[in-house]
């Protein structure tokens, strides 16, 4: 099963960079694109993960596993959202996902002996408080660029972590997994890589995995119990309460509009992207909440959960496609195209 599940989990997600890259090449849409990008480093990691199994681990597995998987994975998952999003008040709550990492990244330094911590997480957090700052500004002004400030940051942080992966000394064996589970965990590395992470991981999958919700929240019947505006032509005061109430009232109304939501359901009138998009929040919060466990100690469910977080990104973005002819994929379009009209057939 050490084999299987991240073997299964890397083609899952290679079939799902394919279909985004294929959608990219007629669509252009960004978000495709980074999507794509995102899949893609899910895959990679997770073949990493499962050549280890085979081979055994090795300093040059260990470091392709940590930049795709650790650092590249959630990132740009997350930017796919942004720039799909990057129309709507959405910035408002990426910017406190990317304050919330800074204060993250100084909480992790305090566990890490090497001294050079301190200052380095002191730097990665100024660095997201600054962009925190500039993105919540740009969404007060209604300027659609502050997604570009996130993607910039983003990529950033990618390039940087490519030299330091490389670079990057790491103690006798090379790598570090759990001696339970055989799970790959960071200790080994430098804190100038592993403060790095948290940026991306942490700001991207809160992105993704909000990102999704909002989106159920725009398409599916709505009850707005808590009325709430983000107008920013509001006086000052009254816009200010409104972001603070704003993430209750989206809970609150969210709650109050499933029923309706699954009524609409069952009467086949719900709008398609509703399941989609809920079938990828669901993808996005599997394997978070299992790489937080295996942060914390916890290896057990860490290759289950990212083999479930991959086949309900697939799936969701199956139930994305309009019709079974936009997918063109080489060899494997063929029997994709069958598969989904058997399921929306079934369904």
């Amino acid at each position: 099963m050490t084999t299987l599940l991240p073997a299964l989990t890397a083609l899952f997600a290679l079939l799902f960079s394919a279909l985004l890259f294929d959608q990219y090449r007629t669509r252009r849409g960004a978000y495709q694109l980074a999507w794509g990008v995102g899949a893609l480093a899910f895959s990679i990691a997770a073949g990493a993960e499962a050549l280890a199994a085979v081979i055994g681990w090795s300093e040059p597995i260990y470091r392709v596993w940590y930049l795709f998987g650790a650092v590249w994975t959630a990132g740009w998952l997350g930017a796919g959202t942004i720039l799909l999003l990057a129309k709507t008040r959405f910035g408002y709550w990426y910017a406190l996902c990317i304050a919330l990492s800074g204060l993250f990244t100084i909480l992790v330094a305090r566990r890490l002996e090497d001294p050079s911590a301190g200052p380095t997480a002191l730097v990665y957090s100024l660095t997201a408080w600054g962009a925190a700052v500039l993105i919540g500004w740009l969404s007060y002004m209604g300027d659609a660029r502050w997604a570009r400030v996130a993607i910039t940051l983003t990529a950033g942080l990618s390039a940087i972590a490519v030299p330091l992966v490389v670079i990057a000394t790491l103690p006798p064996p090379g790598w570090a997994t759990d001696p339970a589970t055989g799970a790959p965990i960071a200790l080994l590395l430098p804190p100038a890589l592993r403060l790095l992470t948290p940026i991306l991981n942490v700001s991207g999958g809160l992105a993704l995995l909000t990102g999704a919700l909002f989106s159920v929240y725009v398409f599916m019947p709505k009850r707005r119990v808590l009325p709430y505006s983000s107008d920013p032509d509001q006086r000052g005061d009254e816009l200010l309460f409104n972001l603070a109430i704003a993430p209750v009232a989206l809970t609150v109304n969210f709650v109050r509009s499933v029923p309706d939501a699954w009524r609409a359901w069952r009467a086949g009138t719900l709008n398609r992207r509703v399941p989609a998009t809920a079938l990828i929040a669901l993808g996005a919060f599997v394997p978070s909440l299992t790489d937080t466990l295996n942060r914390a100690g916890s290896t057990e469910g860490y290759q289950v959960g990212k083999l479930i977080g991959a086949l309900l990104l697939l799936c969701g973005f199956l139930a994305s496609v309009e019709g079974s002819s936009e997918v063109r994929l080489p060899l494997l379009g063929r029997p994709v195209r069958a598969l989904l009209r058997w399921v929306r057939r079934e369904g």
